[in-house]
C-alpha cells in the first residue's frame, strides 16, 4: 500500500502538526544540521539527495523529516511501509512509478523480507530492476531502468537490518529521545494549530510526562484539551494539565499504566528475580515486539529497567519511585 502524502487533503489532523519545512521542526538539532547540509548540497550538484536511515524508537519524527526532506529537494513522496510490501511485485510498483527526483519512505524497513530486500540493491546503487518473468524453463530476467529517487528508511531497530543493506545508506542519522524544554516548544506550537490556550506551565506539564516523544506529547494535549473544555474554562494552566494527566493515570515521572504494570509485575509476580521477555509478555498481556519496541527503550532510559544476560531486571530507582520494597531475592540483585 502506497500513500502520496504531498497530494493528500489535510484531513488528518495528525498531518496538520506535522512541521513542512526544517525551520518548524523542533529538536534533534544535530541531525537537523546535517540532513540541511546534505539537502543544500545536493540542491547545488542538482541531483537527488544520497539514500538516507533514520533510526530511532517511534514517534520522534523520522517520517515528518522525510516529508520535509522531500519537500525541500522539490519531489513527491511515496510512503509505504516494511511488512506491506509482501511479493517482488508490490515493491517493482512502487519502484517504476516514481519520477525523477521522488523519495520513497519505507517505514519499517527492517521487517522487510529478505528476497524482497535484495531487489533494492541495484535499484538504490545503478538506479536499475531487474525482474523475473514467468516460472520454470520459460522464467526470464527483464532489466529495467529507474529514475533517480531517493530512499529514506526509517526503523525502530537498526540492529535487525542486514550489512548488505545497511551498507547502501549512505546518510544514517539516529533520533533520540527529547528533552522537555523542546517538547514544550512543540506543545505550545499544536496549541496554536488546534486552537487551544495553552500556558507556558501548563504545555511544559505535559511536556515533561511525554516520554520524551513529540507524538505523545501531541496526543496528550488532545486529552488535557478535552478535560480543560469540560472541567475547566477551556485554558490548559499547569494545574489543570496536571488534573488531567493524573486522571490519565500519567504520574509526574512520565509512567502510565503500562509502565507501572511492567514494573510492578517483574518486582512483585516474579520477586525481583530477572525475567525473560516472553514470561514478561504473558504476564503483562502484551506482545514481546511492543513491550521491547515500545516501553523498554525509556524505562531503561530512565534508569527505572536493565537488561542483563539472565533477563529483565526492576532497577532500585523503580522501587523507590512505585514504593515497592524488594524481597530478599530482589535484594541480592540490586547489590
Amino acid at each position: 500500500m502506497v500513500t502520496d502524502v504531498l497530494t493528500k487533503p489535510d484531513a488528518a489532523l495528525d498531518q496538520t502538526l506535522r512541521p513542512a519545512i526544517f525551520g518548524d521542526f523542533t529538536g534533534q538539532e544535530k541531525v537537523k544540521e546535517r540532513l540541511e547540509i546534505s539537502v543544500e548540497a545536493a540542491q547545488q550538484r542538482k541531483e537527488p539527495i544520497d539514500h538516507i536511515l533514520l533510526s530511532g524508537p517511534p514517534g520522534l519524527g523520522k517520517t515528518t523529516l522525510a516529508g520535509i526532506i522531500a519537500k525541500a529537494m522539490g519531489g513527491n513522496l511515496k510512503t509505504t511501509s516494511g511488512p506491506t510490501i509482501e511479493k517482488a511485485g508490490d515493491l517493482a510498483g512502487l519502484l517504476t512509478n516514481l519520477e525523477e527526483g521522488d523519495v520513497l519512505f519505507i517505514d519499517e524497513i527492517h521487517r522487510l523480507q529478505k528476497t524482497i530486500e535484495e531487489y533494492l540493491y541495484p535499484a538504490m546503487e545503478d538506479f536499475i530492476l531487474d525482474i523475473i518473468i514467468d516460472q520454470g524453463p520459460n522464467a526470464r530476467s527483464v532489466r529495467l531502468g529507474l529514475p533517480r529517487f531517493t530512499l529514506i528508511g526509517a526503523t525502530t531497530r537498526s540492529g535487525l537490518l542486514t550489512t548488505p543493506l545497511l551498507t547502501r545508506f549512505t546518510i544514517k542519522e539516529r533520533l533520540d529521545y527529547y528533552v522537555a524544554d523542546d517538547l514544550q516548544k512543540i506543545i505550545l506550537r499544536a496549541s496554536g494549530l488546534l486552537n487551544v490556550s495553552v500556558k507556558p506551565e501548563g504545555a511544559f506539564e505535559i511536556a515533561k510526562r511525554s516520554r520524551g516523544t513529540p507524538r505523545i506529547a501531541n496526543n496528550l494535549l488532545r486529552r488535557v484539551r478535552d478535560y480543560a473544555q469540560v472541567k475547566a474554562d477551556g485554558v490548559v494552566t499547569g494545574e489543570i494539565a496536571d488534573k488531567a494527566l493524573s486522571m490519565l493515570e500519567i504520574d509526574q515521572y512520565g509512567l502510565d499504566e503500562m509502565d507501572k504494570r511492567i514494573l510492578e509485575t517483574m518486582m512483585v509476580k516474579f520477586n525481583g528475580r530477572p525475567v525473560g521477555i516472553n514470561s514478561l509478555a504473558v504476564a503483562v498481556g502484551e506482545e514481546p515486539d511492543t513491550i521491547e519496541e515500545v516501553y523498554e527503550p525509556y524505562l531503561i532510559m530512565e534508569g527505572y529497567l536493565n537488561r542483563t544476560p539472565q533477563g529483565r531486571t526492576a532497577s532500585r530507582l523503580a522501587y523507590e519511585r512505585l514504593g515497592i520494597t524488594p524481597s530478599e531475592g530482589a535484594q541480592q540483585e540490586l547489590l
